[in-house]
């Protein structure tokens, strides 16, 4: 007797095709879930190692992970709706939120560069002669020049700038991506510094190196994705 339904290899391949799509939203939620938490671990192991109180310089880290380690990288996945203890804001709330925590990232990294001045200075030692101060002072720069393109966004019409929305996101996201890779690769080179060397060894000093690079890759990966495949911007 005939059959009245069609063969489709679509169909038979379709709950392959669910099984792979659920994976991998699946990897993606684990993904930015451990990256809230390398962020977090990251930031309070930094500040154990550092023994808070002990040295103006032993300041430094404390601030800085908590600046750069902590809030930009919460300050970046709040946005994201894959695993993040905000997802149930409304887009608003997460604005305002973002704002905060960006304000706390300013304050905590200015706090932590005056603490390495006046330990430098009380040290009687040159500033800016390795790496990582150069970086620092790139990280800084750029963080400045996103918190702008942020005011810009968020106060188009009092600034009265010929550029539409769409475009001053684009620039906040771009600028917000290069201050958090210029970070992850300030905080890659304090792991080489004479005082991070001496306190940490060993495969504990590796993963160490390795464990900023994972948060980078999920909020380089968050950002490329919800701004590069808008083939157009109107100007």
């Amino acid at each position: 007797m005939p059959s009245d339904v069609e063969y489709s290899p679509v169909a038979e391949g379709s709950g392959s095709g669910m099984n792979d799509f659920w994976l991998y939203v699946w990897m993606r939620r684990l993904s930015v879930i451990a990256s809230h938490v390398i962020a977090l671990g990251l930031t309070l192991l930094i500040s154990v190692l550092s023994r808070p109180g002990t040295s103006l310089f032993s300041w430094h880290p404390v601030c800085m992970s908590f600046a750069y380690c902590l809030c930009m990288t919460e300050g970046v996945l709040l946005f994201s709706t894959e695993g993040s203890p905000f997802c149930f804001k409304l887009r608003q709330g997460k604005v305002r939120l973002h704002w905060f925590l960006q304000t706390l990232l300013l304050v905590a990294a200015t706090t932590g560069t005056a603490f390495m001045v006046a330990s430098k200075n009380v040290s009687e030692l040159p500033h800016l002669v390795s790496w990582h101060s150069l970086l620092g002072v790139a990280t800084l720069s750029s963080t400045l020049l996103q918190l702008a393109a942020g005011l810009c966004l968020l106060f188009p019409k009092c600034l009265c700038l010929p550029v539409s929305p769409q475009r001053l996101k684009l620039y906040h996201a771009t600028c917000g991506l290069l201050a958090y890779l210029l970070a992850t690769a300030t905080v890659v080179s304090a792991m080489f510094s004479d005082w991070f060397s001496a306190t940490v060894g060993g495969a504990t000093w590796w993963a160490f190196l390795l464990l900023p690079l994972f948060p980078a890759a999920v909020v380089m990966n968050q950002i490329t994705n919800a701004y590069l495949p808008r083939k157009k911007i109107s100007s």
